[in-house]
C-alpha cells in the first residue's frame, strides 16, 4: 500500500514565498494579469520560475496570438518548446527575468545561427533587459537576423554609446548593405559588417545618409546651370561638379566634405567646381554670394585635405571668374526646405526595402520627404 505524503507545511510556504518574490518582478503594468493566470494551476506558477517569458506572453499576449490553446498545453504537461512555439516565442528567452517585460512580446529572430550567438550576448543587469529585448526585436524587423545579434552584443558591451535615435538609420544602411543589386548599396562606401564597433557603424551609416541626401536633392541630371563656364586661367583648368557623380569623385579624390552640399546646391546657394592642372585635381572651389553682395565671389578654395591653397592659384581662380559677365548670372536663391527632393531617386532607393518588407512605413513614406530623411 502506497500513502500518498502531503509537503510540509513550511515546504508550501517556502514555494509560496519563492513564487511572490518572483511575481513581484514583473513590471507593475502587468503584474496583475501574471498573477491571475499564475493563479490558475501550478504548473502556470511554475513558469515563472521555468519561464518567465512564456508566462508573460500567455499572460499579456501580442497582437493577434490566441494564448489559449498553448495555456492548455501547459496545464496538461506538455514540454515547454511544444508550448513555445504555440506561443510563438523562442526558446533562448528562458534566460531572460521578469524584468525583461515591459510590453507584450513582439516577434523575435530565432535561426540556427542566431540561436547559438545570441546566447553570448545576453544583458547581465535586469534594468537593461527590457531596451536590451526591444532593440533586438526592433532591429531584426527593421534589417536582418544578423543585425539583431550585432545589436545585443554592441549593447551589452556599451549601453551608452547605442543610441536608439539613430537605429532606424543604421538598420536601413545595415540592411542595404547586403542588398548589392541595388541604387541604395550602390551608394554605400562602407558597408555594414559583424565585427564593427557601433561607432564605426554609426559614423559609416551617417555617411552613407549624406550620399542618400545628395542624391534625393539632386536626381540623376546634372545641374543645368554652373553660373559660369568651363575654362583654362593661367595654367589651370577648371570644370564644373554639375552632378552626384562628378561631386562623389571630387569628395573621394581631395577628402572633403563636399557629398553634403546637395541640400544648398538643390537651393541654388553655390556652384562646385574641380581646380586642376596638367590633368590633376589640385583644389576644389565654390562659387556663392558673400556677405550682402549680389554678385558671385570665391568663397572657398581648398586644396587636398581642406589644405590652404598658393595665392598664385587665388589670383588665377580670380581672374577665371572675372572674365565673365557677372552681371548677367541669375543667383536668384531658393528659401530653404523648398526645393523638392527628386521623386525618382527617392523611390528607386527605397523600392526595393518596401517590397522586401512588403510594406511601406510612416518614416519612409512613398513621397519624397526632407523630414522623414532628417528624422532617420
Amino acid at each position: 500500500m502506497t500513502l500518498n505524503v502531503l509537503p510540509a507545511p513550511c515546504q508550501v510556504a517556502g514555494r509560496s514565498d519563492l513564487l511572490e518574490r518572483r511575481l513581484r518582478r514583473y513590471h507593475q503594468r502587468f503584474e496583475d494579469a501574471v498573477r491571475a493566470l499564475a493563479a490558475r494551476h501550478p504548473r502556470l506558477a511554475d513558469l515563472a520560475a521555468s519561464f518567465p517569458a512564456l508566462l508573460f506572453a500567455l499572460a499579456v499576449p501580442r497582437t493577434r496570438l490566441d494564448p489559449a490553446r498553448a495555456t492548455a498545453c501547459v496545464v496538461d504537461g506538455a514540454p515547454l518548446a511544444q508550448v513555445a512555439a504555440l506561443a510563438g516565442l523562442p526558446l533562448w528567452l528562458r534566460k531572460l527575468p521578469p524584468e525583461a517585460f515591459v510590453r507584450p512580446i513582439p516577434r523575435l529572430p530565432d535561426g540556427e545561427l542566431f540561436r547559438r550567438q545570441i546566447a553570448n550576448h545576453l544583458p547581465r543587469s535586469p534594468k537593461l533587459a527590457p531596451i536590451w529585448l526591444q532593440l533586438v526585436a526592433e532591429t531584426a524587423e527593421l534589417a536582418h537576423e544578423p543585425m539583431a545579434a550585432w545589436i545585443a552584443r554592441e549593447y551589452v558591451r556599451s549601453p551608452r554609446r547605442v543610441q536608439t535615435a539613430r537605429l532606424r538609420l543604421i538598420c536601413l544602411w545595415a540592411w542595404f548593405s547586403s542588398q548589392p543589386v541595388t541604387f541604395g548599396h550602390d551608394v554605400i562606401e562602407r558597408p555594414w559588417a559583424p565585427d564593427l564597433r557601433i561607432d564605426a557603424a554609426r559614423s559609416a551609416a551617417e555617411d552613407w545618409r549624406t550620399m542618400v541626401a545628395l542624391h534625393a536633392d539632386l536626381g540623376r541630371l546634372p545641374i543645368t546651370d554652373m553660373w559660369l563656364r568651363p575654362g583654362r586661367m593661367a595654367g589651370y583648368e577648371f570644370v564644373p561638379l554639375d552632378s552626384t557623380s562628378a561631386i562623389t569623385a571630387e569628395a573621394k579624390a581631395m577628402r572633403n566634405c563636399l557629398r553634403s552640399y546637395g541640400y544648398n546646391l538643390a537651393h541654388n546657394r553655390s556652384r562646385l567646381w574641380s581646380v586642376r592642372k596638367d590633368g590633376e585635381r589640385v583644389a576644389t572651389l565654390r562659387i556663392a554670394c558673400r556677405f550682402r553682395d549680389p554678385l558671385p565671389s570665391l568663397v572657398e578654395l581648398k586644396g587636398p585635405g581642406n589644405v590652404d591653397v598658393s595665392r598664385e592659384l587665388w589670383w588665377a581662380a580670380r581672374q577665371w571668374l572675372h572674365k565673365h559677365d557677372l552681371s548677367q548670372i541669375d543667383m536668384t536663391q531658393h528659401a530653404w526646405e523648398t526645393a523638392p527632393l527628386d521623386r525618382n531617386s527617392w523611390v528607386s532607393l527605397w523600392r526595393p526595402y518596401w517590397l522586401a518588407k512588403r510594406r511601406i512605413p510612416d518614416w519612409l513614406p512613398m513621397a519624397p520627404s526632407r523630414e522623414a530623411l532628417e528624422a532617420l
